[in-house]
């Protein structure tokens, strides 16, 4: 290489180092905040916080140059952070903005079974232009989320879900690991042709039910919906055709998810977790999916130290977890082995895109005091036009 190329590509490489798309620059790491689900503000009646939630179709992007239409908690994916103290009381006023029927389930608290947002179990559906007010004491300590329970196989696949963390100032996890600084990461699978095709389906399903009602010629046996085992029996005998005999679905037309994401996002966009040397952080997992996932980190162990938000009486070290549907743990990150190392689902074909590798679950543990020199690419990498570490890579 001449003199001059090789000291303009020094040039160029010290300069991406104040780049603002650096890996460790104050502008990368402010883009990356933004990743993780925000805290939703509440308003106070009295003794009882006050938060608002409301449900929307709205077009998201999953990476940049793919986006399909969905639904969303407060317009967002995933839905907003709720977080509030152990013993809090809590009512959230709840919007549907949507022409599809919903419910929210509060999964893993402790609520009043007429607030735990199971249609035709606890509660009637939320119809469209409805409000239905959930309230409830906060408990248990820990991390849970919540979820639409009204057309589970469509609903949460498409996005309905969120954080709802449970704080106590006597923090149990806190007592045993010092952590300064605590991330969520919530996990899911979508089949954005199914999500399509079965979102068309249901609005055209109800818009026929709501001319129905309308018109008085909506009943029961219309909705499928019966007083009793017994009532349904004696409509069967009488003539009457259930739904999953009229619609015989096979497996095949069950989703079959091509995109994997981490708060909403697929890789290169998946957040990344910032640590630095001897810090200790909080991770917070939950998998609102209807997959299993098998995360692995490297170059570490973690110490696992709640499961289902309850603490684990004596945590254990590991660096690969299954994460079954609807699980929560919570992680404790040692901030031992400083460099940039990937945190992934260790079945690959969730860490695809749309059927190509990489993509979907992968994200990097990042440590903020790692030199900027240590990222640096050799020559021919940067006659690439490649600076440094990590580059995104969209096609292996």
């Amino acid at each position: 290489m001449k003199r001059r190329e090789f000291l303009k590509s020094t040039t160029l490489m010290s300069a991406a180092m104040l780049f603002p798309n650096y890996l460790l620059s104050a502008e990368a790491r402010e883009r990356n905040a933004q990743r993780f689900p925000p805290s939703l503000p509440h308003t106070v009646d009295g003794d009882v916080k006050v938060f608002h939630l409301q449900i929307d179709i709205i077009q998201h992007e999953v990476v940049p140059g793919f986006k399909f239409h969905t639904l969303a908690f407060n317009r967002q994916i995933p839905g907003p952070e709720i977080r509030v103290h152990q013993g809090d009381k809590v009512r959230v006023i709840f919007k549907n903005n949507t022409e599809l029927n919903h419910t929210i389930h509060w999964h893993g608290l402790h609520v009043p079974w007429r607030m735990d947002g199971v249609p035709y179990v606890t509660q009637l559906p939320v119809m469209p232009g409805q409000e239905f007010v959930y309230e409830f004491v906060a408990e248990p300590y820990g991390t849970h989320f919540y979820h639409c329970h009204w057309g589970t196989l469509l609903h949460m696949q498409s996005g309905m879900y969120g954080s709802f963390i449970v704080e106590n100032d006597q923090d149990p996890i806190r007592e045993k690991f010092p952590y300064e600084r605590e991330y969520t990461l919530i996990y899911s699978a979508h089949d954005s042709n199914f999500i399509r095709n079965e979102l068309n389906a249901m609005l055209e399903r109800m818009k026929e039910r709501i001319i129905l009602m309308k018109s008085g010629r909506f009943d029961k046996k219309r909705f499928a919906v019966f007083n009793s085992k017994e009532e349904f029996e004696r409509a069967v005998e009488g003539g009457y055709l259930p739904p999953y005999v009229i619609s015989r679905r096979s497996r095949a037309d069950l989703p079959q998810p091509n995109w994997f994401t981490v708060n909403g996002k697929s890789y290169p966009m998946t957040p990344n977790i910032y640590i630095k040397s001897g810090e200790l952080i909080r991770v917070r997992l939950i998998n609102a999916g209807q997959l299993e996932h098998y995360l692995h980190l490297h170059g570490h162990d973690f110490w696992l130290v709640a499961d289902d938000g309850l603490p684990v009486p004596q945590p254990w070290q590991m660096n690969t977890m299954r994460l079954s549907p609807g699980k929560t743990a919570d992680i404790i990150i040692e901030g031992k082995n400083r460099g940039i190392w990937t945190f992934h689902d260790h079945d690959t074909s969730r860490v695809t895109n749309n059927g190509l590798y990489p993509g979907g679950n992968l994200l990097a543990l990042v440590y903020e005091d790692l030199p900027p020199e240590e990222t640096e690419l050799n020559m021919m990498a940067r006659k690439m036009g490649l600076t440094n570490l990590p580059n995104v890579a969209l096609d292996e």
